[in-house]
């Protein structure tokens, strides 16, 4: 990491206030699957902005590539956002994937825009258990990020998710010609950094991991996964924001 690069990260580096809840603990992970060029978004992208307003769950958007075709390739979509909606896809045994789409805490999906159905699956995950049960803390320490994970069930990875705190698009073609969007928290790039046994435990990783381009965000996600590899149920999370979002 070059020195002058260093200096404003680490100081930049703080735990997203107005993302999380005021003790700091989300109550769930939402992550929204859209696309600029779906018709049927822009209501889901509203909703999810409400999610965000929230400041109870860690709100995640993942743009796909599929519906390109139409006309207007978003300009905040990849084929790895498509390949994670497909990996839920196969771990909940669907045979297809659909936008607007929210999977909430790993576990389920529903449509994109039921924001009071989004609200209910959260607090009944909270209530059966099934929420981020995992507590799950981040802070730089020198020259490294701390990632300190409690105890808890099973086997786990350590997830870190990069996003954009907000991106405005003038969409030019397809179903959305001539409407300017306002996008929050798209996602850049899923990077796998450790592993989890179920006991407490400490990842301490270079401070080189959240040394990207533009870095505005990142969701840390202790994610479970099927023995294909597939995303499955989320146990904990945390949310730092960087860079020049500070």
């Amino acid at each position: 990491m070059s020195p002058r690069f260093m200096i404003p990260l680490i100081a930049g580096l703080a735990f997203a206030g107005p993302l999380l809840a005021e003790d700091g603990t989300p109550k769930g992970v939402v992550e929204l699957f859209t696309a600029q060029g779906c018709a049927s978004c822009p209501p889901a992208d509203a909703a999810f902005r409400k999610l965000v307003s929230q400041g109870n769950v860690i709100a995640l958007a993942y743009h796909v590539d599929y519906w390109n075709y139409l006309g207007w390739a978003d300009t905040l979509s990849s084929k790895e956002n498509t390949e994670r909606q497909y990996g839920y896809a196969r771990m909940m045994g669907r045979s297809n994937v659909y936008t607007p789409q929210v999977i909430v805490n790993g576990r389920d999906h529903l449509a994109g825009a039921d924001l009071a159905g989004i609200n209910g699956k959260i607090n009944g995950y909270a209530d059966e258990g099934k929420g981020l049960t995992v507590p799950v803390s981040a802070r730089m320490s020198g020259d490294e990020l701390e990632i300190k994970l409690g105890a808890g069930q099973g086997k786990a990875n350590v997830v870190i998710v990069y996003f954009d705190k907000e991106k405005t698009i003038d969409v030019e073609k397809g179903e959305n010609s001539g409407q300017k969007i306002s996008y929050l928290h798209s996602v850049t790039d899923v990077e796998t950094v450790g592993m989890w046994d179920g006991k407490a435990t400490t990842l301490t990783l270079p401070a080189s991991v959240m040394e990207k381009p533009d870095l505005e965000g990142s969701a840390i996600l202790l994610q479970s996964v099927t023995d294909n590899g597939d995303p499955g149920a989320i146990l904990g999370a945390t949310v730092v924001m960087a860079g020049k979002n500070i």
